[in-house]
């Protein structure tokens, strides 16, 4: 991670409403998602024009959000499921983005980390946005049925329920 972002960036960011400058460090935080988003930008692009951005989200695994337990064929499962999906994630934005992707498992985390390069600043602060609100809808796709969830999917799952017009319909998904 830099020391310091470059000027455009900072600016770019600062501006942007879905985001807020992270306590302590040369990054910015999105506000907008239930998972920990984080962008950082740096100057080593191999192009003059272009900064290269990082995004991390963390996202949890499916067993940290669980009252059950979650058996390790499901989370596997899961986790290579929930990975495969991430890699769609440029074609959430209407640009073409090459992306670098990693996927990796935390502690109780999965860790989704897209690095890309862009030469808009303020264009790059909407794409990394687009790719953390493509990681939690990807996530939530993919929450298994049949567990009692806890914290934060139990209610984000109540949000989609009622969005959907199913409050009161009993389902135990709504997605």
């Amino acid at each position: 991670m830099p020391d310091e972002l470059p000027a455009a960036a900072a600016r770019a960011f600062d501006a942007h409403d879905a985001y807020e400058r992270a306590a302590g460090g040369p990054a910015f935080v999105l506000t907008t998602t239930r998972f920990d988003a984080t962008t950082t930008a740096r100057d080593d692009s191999e192009t003059e024009w272009a900064l290269t951005y990082e995004l991390e989200v963390r996202a949890p695994m499916l067993s940290a959000v669980t009252a059950d337990a979650v058996g390790p064929a499901v989370e596997e499962g899961w986790f290579d499921t929930f990975a495969l999906r991430l890699e769609d994630a440029p074609g959430a934005v209407r640009d073409s983005v090459d992306t670098d992707l990693d996927v990796t498992e935390e502690a109780d985390d999965a860790v989704v980390t897209y690095s890309f390069e862009w030469g808009d600043p303020d264009r790059a602060a909407a794409i990394a946005k687009a790719f953390a609100e493509f990681v939690e809808g990807t996530y939530m796709e993919g929450v298994v049925p049949g567990y009692d969830y806890q914290q934060p999917v139990s209610e984000m799952l109540a949000s989609a329920r009622g969005a959907g017009g199913d409050e009161g319909s009993g389902d135990p998904m709504p997605l």
